[in-house]
């Protein structure tokens, strides 16, 4: 299996999982890389919610391999959203878990080391796309509140459903 870009941050966040934190302790293995189609779809469903919620979001969609397939951007969505979203779902997509759970192991449980890890991106707004229980790529959503971003995302994520 070809290494991906993110391996440094699995590996390091391989070494700092207890029975504490089976959020991140998933086994799911790399399916096919998301479609164009289907990320038309996720980004879709996400903007119903970023629309919902009257915010001006960046929504970036990575394949398993962590390349960007779509990105949208919200007229008004500000410049740093871009590299935020693509980074949230680069990251979420490494770690077949959304980036929230990075940032509950350095707030929760003092793993501040993962700050310097590469590519780790610690906020809520990334989550893995899982289709037949396989990764095929991760969403990531920025321009809002961190819960925001993460409900777009999420919401962006049952759109493969």
């Amino acid at each position: 299996m070809p290494l991906r870009p993110i391996a440094p941050l699995m590996a390091a966040i391989a070494v700092l999982l207890t029975p504490a934190t089976p959020s991140l302790a998933q086994n799911q293995p790399y399916g096919a890389p998301i479609t164009v189609e289907q990320a038309k779809r996720v980004a879709q469903a996400a903007s119903v919610e970023m629309r919902k919620r009257n915010l001006q979001m960046t929504i970036a969609i990575v394949d398993s391999g962590s390349n960007l397939v779509y990105l949208e951007r919200a007229d008004q969505a500000g410049i740093g959203t871009i590299d935020a979203a693509i980074g949230k779902a680069k990251a979420a997509n490494g770690i077949k878990s959304p980036t929230k759970a990075i940032g509950d192991l350095i707030v929760n449980q003092n793993q501040i080391n993962l700050l310097g890890v590469t590519g780790a991106f610690p906020v809520e707004g990334g989550v893995p796309l899982i289709v037949d229980n396989k990764v095929i790529g991760a969403i990531g959503a920025s321009g809002g509140m961190l819960p925001d971003d993460g409900a777009v995302a999420n919401a962006g994520a049952k759109g493969l459903q």
